[in-house]
């Protein structure tokens, strides 16, 4: 068993040695396709970010009563906490708060501010600013709840009725967002394949006297694949160690250009968090179509 593998081996490490350009262009054409791969994971992370920051402007708002005690607002703030796991956060705004807010948004508008003087009390309610993640059934289900609930005696209203629209449009292009990415994503990766597949295929064709050879003196269909298997995997790995050390510099290189289109997206940041995501990726990818490229490559082979 020991000397099979050893020789398996040595026969890989030789052949890869012997065949240094079809093996520098196989590298390549794996590093293009993990880099592209990449690629993918890095848009999605910017799409899922776009969209969250989206999704955390769009809000229902509960209004209270004006006689309702802030004690009463917080204690219902609990309850939909506890009925409803959908609530991605709640916020609770007082009538001075609603005041001082007002008055920062539109403090360049003399005739707001004249009129909201003349009025010579605080005309705004107290709220809780509802935020889910972003599905308008989750916002339609607390509206409901809020509406049969025992303390619908202290809510004045609820404006999901006036946001349901701009809810589902955003939920709309966000989702449709996420599923281009997806669709895309697929079919580059699966053009990759194909183009790593016959670049592999174009390395064993070079080795088919071998093949032919060991296949005559009676090497069994594992002995043949073996080397070329192993070679596989040699060029995935290498190929990740390339990517892995490439993407975090790129990362750490257009971050600060990247910043500028997205504020508040650092791409070298969100390498740091996920490295090792990039490395289950980009390995598993590498060696994974490096291996069952060469597999079926050498099968079609023994199959002859």
């Amino acid at each position: 068993m020991y000397t099979n593998l050893k020789r398996i081996t040595d026969f890989a490490v030789k052949d890869f040695s012997r065949n240094k350009g079809i093996s520098i262009a196989a590298i390549f054409v794996l590093m293009v396709t993990i880099m592209l791969v990449t690629s993918m994971f890095f848009f999605q992370g910017m799409v899922s970010y776009l969209a969250s920051q989206i999704q955390d402007k769009i809000d229902m708002t509960a209004y209270f009563q004006a006689g309702t005690t802030e004690q009463d607002i917080l204690d219902v703030k609990d309850q939909l906490l506890k009925q409803s796991l959908s609530i991605k956060n709640i916020d609770y705004v007082s009538k001075d708060q609603a005041l001082a807010s007002f008055n920062e948004r539109h403090k360049s508008d003399s005739v707001l501010t004249q009129a909201l003087q003349e009025v010579g009390s605080n005309p705004f309610l107290p709220s809780l600013n509802i935020t889910t993640n972003g599905d308008p059934l989750q916002y339609a289900q607390i509206a409901t709840t809020l509406q049969n609930s025992d303390f619908n005696s202290l809510i004045d209203h609820v404006d999901f009725s006036q946001k349901k629209d701009i809810i589902e449009k955003v939920y709309s292009i966000t989702s449709k967002v996420n599923l281009f990415g997806l669709i895309l994503g697929i079919i580059l990766v699966l053009l990759a394949i194909l183009v790593v597949y016959n670049t592999i295929k174009l390395a064993i064709e070079n080795s088919r006297e071998e093949i032919n050879t060991m296949k005559i003196v009676g090497a069994s269909d594992w002995f043949v694949r073996g080397p070329f298997l192993i070679q596989g995997v040699i060029y995935g790995f290498i190929a990740f160690i390339i990517c892995f050390f490439a993407s975090g510099m790129s990362a750490y290189l257009i971050s600060s250009q990247m910043a500028v289109v997205l504020p508040g997206f650092n791409m070298f940041s969100f390498f740091l968090e996920n490295w090792w995501i990039f490395i289950i990726i980009q390995l598993g990818f590498g060696v994974g179509v490096g291996v069952i490229s060469s597999f079926i490559v050498v099968k079609k082979k023994l199959d002859v």
